[in-house]
């Protein structure tokens, strides 16, 4: 009971702190429109002859619309003892009023707030995907122990305990269905929009949605190592990291404020002793000079574009860990792929069964099917789902069964001898008599190939193959359509290395890869190509994924690849590569566009001041305005 009671009160917090969150995000766009009404008033107030009360209006206008960003510079200035862009223009509007330009420094602290109210917009918008699914983890689970059920906080589970999960509820950690069967939406995980259905045995993840069936599930994770914990992990992570690019520019920052603030000063004696402009002239030009030179859009060429194209791979299954490789992802030269598992699917599948003329198809299936059932090897459970789907007869139960490590099994059927297994296992002979030119024609095709054995006698053989992902053939098109060299390393044999690669159509393959021989393969690649992606998913993936200048992992990979990569494709989507590559370029070109739009404003802007031809508000306008400008270009990466 006093559990529950402390859940309702958590969530009672919960929901005070998201309503002073909104008040605060909110609180921003409130001051800006509450400034620039005040600045209206004083306008009206100062053309009807009201002086005083215009410039009372004004100063209100000043202390509302500016208290937000005029803290945030005093408090960065005094923390990392700099000044920074918001000190300059706190100075400019104190200026600006010191020469008796009320309304100038009042339009001034308006637009800049505007401007910054626009960029929290841009930074809350490139929170959503985060937000979602934040909301999509539930608070408390239905846990079964001895003494009955009853709901716990999530946090409190621990692995090894029991939970009842009924229909329209999120699944609230990873674990396994221990009784009951259900229909499980993942798109939350793999973006998949059809559900998928779940039985005694198999996997659920945290954030899932239960359609229709109640299931127990018993814990194999705590709740802060789902999978689901690590999607939101991995982009808060992204956008708290910060790209070189961004990184270069705050460093620019602090040395161009101290320039400006050099220069500003020199403006206001030096034209009055050179030029023979008044002391109110200098003054005026020099505030100008102080509001133009400041470099607000310049500042925000490349937050909210990284941010918003974060936010746009988040909402396609792409995450970013951080903005580094986004960045980085756009100059990439070569692209290396693991097979198992990335280009394939990493599941054998049943391609041929071919039998022995005059034997019954059905029949010999039967058999082999029959006797895979009892083993727990990848291609045994292949054949046996292929028999389920494609075989009329039941399974029938063999009346002695014996397994031979590393060759196959035996089994006696109705009093007769079956074996089963690869080609080794057989007399040579009969194999080639039996086979001759199909079974080599399918090794060449890079399958596997089964026989079987009745009673002395082969009597058919089935052929499996990991099959290529039906998206990756396009993804490799489009990828070297982007002028990117693709390379196959796998450690499987050259033949089949070479068939994977006609299928997938990579430029290059390198079979019989040991984890340490991809690391080499990386290493070459890197110092021929310079900048090179490396996409895998398994435990021999990961000093691979390290070695690349981007890691990319597949969502399905395993834990130490999802760790190890700089970006997860979490729909297991290798069409995603090339989308991926396509959003860092566009957020680049984005970035290099605001770049030199600000720099072009601030130059045009500082000659015309300096040619008398510039006055405070249009000064103010061009300013501001081009800071507004490049935050609603960085927008467009938001779709």
């Amino acid at each position: 009971m006093s559990s529950q009671v402390e859940t309702l009160e958590n969530k009672q917090v919960v929901t005070k702190t998201n309503i002073i969150e909104k008040i605060k995000t909110n609180g921003e766009l409130i001051a800006a429109a509450g400034s620039g009404v005040l600045i209206l008033l004083g306008w009206l107030a100062d053309k009807g002859g009201f002086i005083t009360a215009s410039i009372i209006l004004y100063v209100v206008s000043f202390f509302i619309g500016g208290y937000a960003k005029a803290k945030e510079g005093i408090e960065d200035t005094v923390q990392n003892k700099k000044l920074n862009v918001e000190m300059l223009m706190i100075l400019a509007a104190i200026g600006s009023v010191i020469i008796g330009y009320w309304i100038e420094g009042a339009i001034l602290i308006f637009i800049f707030a505007m401007s910054g109210a626009l960029e929290t917009y841009t930074m809350n918008k490139s929170h959503k995907e985060l937000s979602a699914l934040m909301e999509m983890q539930p608070d408390e689970a239905l846990k079964i122990t001895d003494h009955g059920e009853y709901y716990v906080p999530v946090s409190e589970l621990i692995v090894g305990d029991y939970i009842l999960i009924k229909p329209g509820e999120r699944v609230p950690s990873d674990g396994e269905i221990t009784n009951g069967m259900t229909n499980i939406d993942e798109a939350a995980i793999t973006g998949e929009a059809t559900p998928v259905f779940k039985g005694i045995g198999e996997e659920v993840f945290a954030g899932t949605m239960n359609m229709n069936g109640s299931i127990t599930v018993r814990i194999t994770k705590p709740s802060n190592e789902t999978l689901f914990q690590k999607i939101i992990e991995l982009v808060q992570s992204a956008q708290s990291e910060k790209s070189p690019s961004q990184l270069f520019i705050e460093r620019f920052e602090g040395k161009y404020v101290n320039i400006v603030l050099a220069v500003v000063t020199i403006m206001i004696f030096l034209p009055h002793f050179l030029l023979g402009w008044s002391w109110n002239e200098s003054f005026y030009r020099a505030m100008i000079l102080l509001v133009v030179a400041s470099p607000c859009a310049l500042v925000a060429s490349i937050t909210p574009a990284t941010l918003a194209a974060i936010s746009n791979g988040a909402k396609r299954g792409i995450l970013f860990k951080s903005g580094i490789h986004l960045e980085q992802l756009g100059h990439l030269q070569a692209i290396a792929f693991d097979k198992t598992g990335t280009l394939t699917k990493g599941k054998p599948e049943v391609t041929d069964v071919i039998v022995r003329e005059q034997m019954d198809a059905d029949e010999v299936l039967q058999a082999i099917a029959s006797i895979e059932r009892h083993s727990n090897h990848p291609l045994a459970n292949a054949i046996v789902k292929y028999a389920r789907t494609n075989m009329e007869r039941p399974f029938i139960e063999p009346d002695q069964i014996k397994d031979v490590p590393g060759w196959g099994m035996e089994a006696v059927i109705d009093h007769v001898q079956w074996r089963i297994g690869k080609k080794g296992y057989f007399d040579q002979a009969a194999v080639k008599q039996f086979v001759d030119s199909p079974e080599s024609k399918l090794a060449s095709e890079g399958k596997t190939v089964v026989f079987a054995e009745k009673a002395g006698e082969l009597v058919g053989l089935i052929a499996l193959k990991d099959m290529v992902r039906a998206e990756t053939k396009e993804a490799i098109d489009q990828v070297k359509r982007q002028g990117i060299y693709t390379i196959m390393l796998t450690g499987d044999s050259v033949t089949t290395a070479e068939a994977v690669a006609a299928d997938t159509h990579v430029h290059e393959r390198m079979a019989e890869c040991l984890p340490e021989n991809k690391v080499e393969h990386l290493r070459a690649l890197k110092q021929k190509y310079g900048n090179v992606a490396m996409v895998g998913d398994g435990i021999n993936d990961a000093p691979a994924l390290a070695t690349a200048n981007v890691g990319i992992s597949m969502g399905e990979g395993t834990d130490v690849a999802l760790e190890t990569a700089d970006i997860v494709l979490m729909k297991n989507d290798l069409s995603r590569i090339p989308e991926a590559i396509q959003l860092s370029k566009r957020m680049n070109r984005i970035i290099k566009q605001n770049i030199i739009f600000s720099i072009g404003i601030i130059l045009l802007l500082i000659a015309s001041n300096f040619l008398q031809m510039l006055d405070l508000p249009f000064g103010v306008i061009g300013h501001e305005g081009s800071t507004i400008l490049v935050i609603l270009n960085s927008l467009r990466l938001l779709k």
